[in-house]
């Protein structure tokens, strides 16, 4: 008795496949988080030009607060609040993840395209991570969100953009450890902000 083969797998090359599930579905969720923080981030910003007393509603403690970092010249490197590039790019991480997850199959060309600009994206995120860590001294927790999306995005859209989610191509070693680098790039944050604030934070203990 013979098995009938799988069709798809036969007659569709791996490259023209959409991507698996789990990253389309990784792409969606950071589109989403992305962008309800950014918005979230420019509402607050408008209400502190309207009234400059208003207090954020992220503004938690001195440590976590929204507004400290929000005032600043590194808020609005470009000259207008960095949260509207959030919204733009997270826009377009949100439409890519809603035609991945319809499996709709993108060339490699436009994952390569975002895979450059997500990695721009979070050099520009460790920029304003050393800012808020060394400079400013206060942590914005809706721009942490922000953090924590692009970090697992890059890692999830470069293993596609390699064709790692297909099982082929040199990036198959990122895609096999992808959320084990992830793990290890989230504590390395983490560590810096425990160090970075310990004397604050063993006044919680």
């Amino acid at each position: 008795m013979t098995v009938a083969p799988d069709v798809e797998s036969a007659e569709v090359p791996a490259e023209r496949r959409g991507v698996r599930r789990s990253s389309a579905i990784g792409v969606l969720a950071a589109g989403v988080l992305g962008l309800a923080a950014a918005a979230t981030l420019t509402v607050e910003k408008i209400e502190i030009l309207i009234d400059p007393s208003y207090i954020p509603s992220c503004s938690l403690n001195p440590v976590l607060s929204c507004g400290s970092v929000m005032t600043t010249p590194q808020a609005s490197v470009f000259g207008f609040p960095n949260s509207l590039l959030g919204i733009i790019a997270f826009t377009v991480v949100l439409v890519t993840g809603v035609l991945a997850v319809a499996r709709v199959n993108l060339p490699r060309w436009y994952w390569t395209g975002l895979a450059v600009g997500t990695a721009l994206g979070a050099v520009f995120v460790h920029w304003l991570i050393f800012q808020s860590l060394y400079r400013i001294g206060a942590l914005c927790p809706y721009c942490m969100v922000v953090w924590a999306v692009t970090i697992p995005l890059l890692v999830i859209v470069a293993s596609i953009a390699l064709r790692a989610d297909t099982g082929a191509g040199a990036g198959g070693a990122l895609y096999q450890w992808r959320w084990s680098l992830v793990a290890l790039w989230f504590t390395a944050v983490l560590l810096m902000i425990l160090v970075r604030f310990w004397n604050y934070w063993s006044t919680l203990v």
